[in-house]
């Protein structure tokens, strides 16, 4: 039976959806079950225990069984081959080598291995992901590095100068100092880390990578082994090796299993050497849809009657880390068409956005956001973006841009939704010209996610519901506890919170009135405007999150 036929028997697809997929087939060639799962038809919770019943194999669910898998089954096939073919060793036994394959019918991967390893081949069926996130744990983990660091401490047998640059080049070079810089990096991508941290203190090295906004600490390399480390960074980078004095800034990018790394560095020096940190950002990681960033029913739909007006001024406000450019792309990315010029203005260029020019600033040639915006009017614009208004010259054009004809984002750094228009105003921006353009302000918030595998349910403190002005209804909440799933963290991912503040004539005569924005809140307030505190709570309710981290991420803009 043909694995369509079996798809439809079985009720994983409609007659209809199979109809579809068909059609897309005769265009791309792929193959069917890449499509009914890149159509959202199947899932892949359920395609792959499928394939597996389909071509009698076993399904083995690899997310738990790598950990446990020796050291010597896994050296029993290359690193290249595990990433050419996505296939990865499970078991060794009698001659016999079991491979998880989320393709069972690559003849090609089969017969390379078989003649590779010289060893029959039995099949199992894992899902993709699964593979490519076990090959990325078990052939590059830090703890493994211990044999390179030693290799590297032998070879510092011989004093060296601090200046004598070319012989630290050299060292750099070195295939330990390489091969940890590369493991760092895919440890820190396998962790969903987002920076690096590597640090020189007094007696030893210091390593930090920040997950879901957080700094864990790691083991550090030997403090011997950090002037080659930052050296190859820097050569990675393009920066120059020989300038410790000054702080610098790079990029590079590094590929893992076909995903882009676009890696940002970062050299201080401090008094103990130079520290360096590296920002890793997935730039080919779809973007999120904007009703999966945590937005509540009522405000996801308020939002996009915004985002789809012609003309007028959208502010997403909050600090540093708070998702504002994730939101601001995501919006873009919901209003494109054919029929609308949509121009960029950043600092830098995040993420590359299909049927959207995008430009960065650079302020070492005086290319700044006020002159980028003045140019970019010149391109006949019909939604613009700007990464951030900084002064009162940006802010000037940006209003003037929404106030003829045009549909401006930008981001502001205030703590929340009411001090957006006090925020102008300071600027030197009149507060007629504020009420007339602005059409609303989100402000917003992450905060992580319990990991679905192991919170545990336990009573509230009395604090905590005075604290978040909980009602009688609500005495319960998960906590984190941690599992191999989320490595022991107790927390998986985050999901932002919102306010989202739409001027009323009220609030627009307290802005005219040049009113603080403690009043412009509590008018928001009384007029329906949900908070981020209470965005917090409702995602408290649901299990998502928990009190520590509400509090965390709004007692500034709460003044708690």
């Amino acid at each position: 039976m043909k694995i369509g036929e079996a798809l439809l028997k079985t009720g994983l697809i409609s007659s209809g959806e199979l109809e579809i997929a068909l059609q897309e087939q005769e265009k791309t060639k792929e193959r069917l079950g890449d499509i009914v799962i890149k159509m959202g038809f199947v899932s892949t919770d359920k395609m792959y225990p499928f394939l597996a019943s389909h071509f009698n194999l076993q399904y083995v669910d690899l997310k738990e069984l790598y950990k446990d898998i020796k050291p010597e089954v896994i050296s029993t096939l290359s690193e290249e081959l595990a990433h050419r073919f996505t296939v990865f060793p499970i078991g060794r036994e009698n001659g016999t080598l079991t491979l998880a394959m989320f393709d069972p019918l690559d003849v090609v991967a089969v017969d390379t291995v078989k003649i590779r390893t010289g060893l029959k081949i039995k099949r199992v069926v894992a899902s993709e992901k699964d593979i490519i996130d076990a090959i990325g744990h078990s052939y590059f983990q830090l703890p493994q590095m211990k044999e390179h660091i030693d290799d590297f401490i032998e070879l510092e047998s011989q004093e060296r100068s601090e200046d004598d640059f070319e012989k630290l080049r050299i060292e750099a070079s070195d295939p330990p100092v390489v091969k940890y810089v590369d493991s760092l990096i895919v440890q820190a991508v396998n962790s969903d880390a987002s920076d690096i941290h590597l640090l020189p203190k007094d007696k030893q090295a210091e390593l930090r990578l920040r997950v879901d906004g957080i700094l864990y600490s790691m083991d550090p390399p030997p403090k011997a082994m950090l002037p080659a480390i930052t050296t190859r960074i820097k050569i990675l980078a393009n920066l120059d090796i020989a300038e410790r004095r000054l702080p610098q800034d790079g990029r590079f990018k590094i590929k893992i299993r076909n995903i882009e790394i676009d890696v940002r560095t970062s050299c201080f020096p401090t008094i103990y050497g130079e520290s360096m940190v590296m920002r890793l950002l997935d730039t080919s990681s779809p973007l999120v849809g904007l009703g999966k960033l945590g937005f509540a029913p009522e405000n996801l739909e308020r939002y996009r009657s915004l985002i789809h007006r012609s003309y007028g001024l959208i502010l997403v406000t909050g600090p540093t880390g708070s998702g504002k450019t994730s939101t601001l792309y995501s919006s873009l990315a919901e209003i494109k068409s054919a029929e609308k010029n949509i121009v960029t203005l950043e600092d830098p260029v995040e993420y590359r956005l299909p049927c959207i020019q995008q430009s960065q600033v650079n302020s070492a040639i005086g290319f700044d956001f006020a002159r980028g915006l003045r140019s970019m009017l010149r391109q006949d614009p019909d939604v613009i973006m700007v990464g951030e208004i900084r002064d009162k010259e940006t802010a000037e054009i940006a209003i003037h841009s929404a106030l003829t004809g045009h549909l401006v984002f930008a981001t502001l750094h205030t703590n929340d939704s009411a001090g957006a228009a006090i925020r102008l105003t300071n600027m030197g921006i009149e507060p007629f010209l504020i009420t007339s353009s602005m059409l609303g302000v989100l402000a917003q918030r992450l905060v992580r996610c319990l990991c679905p595998y192991c919170k545990k349910e336990e009573p509230l403190s009395k604090k905590a519901i005075e604290k978040l002005s909980l009602g009688k209804d609500v005495t319960t909440f998960f906590k984190s506890v941690g599992c191999p799933k989320c490595t022991n963290r107790g927390f998986k991912g985050r999901t932002a919170i919102f306010e989202l503040l739409i001027p009323d004539d009220t609030i627009k005569n307290l802005i005219l009135s040049r009113a603080s924005s403690d009043e412009v809140r509590r008018h928001a307030q009384t007029a329906g405007m949900k908070t981020m505190l209470e965005s917090g709570v409702e995602k408290l309710k649901a299990g998502i999150t928990t009190p520590e981290e509400i509090l965390r991420a709004t007692q500034e803009a709460e003044g708690f």
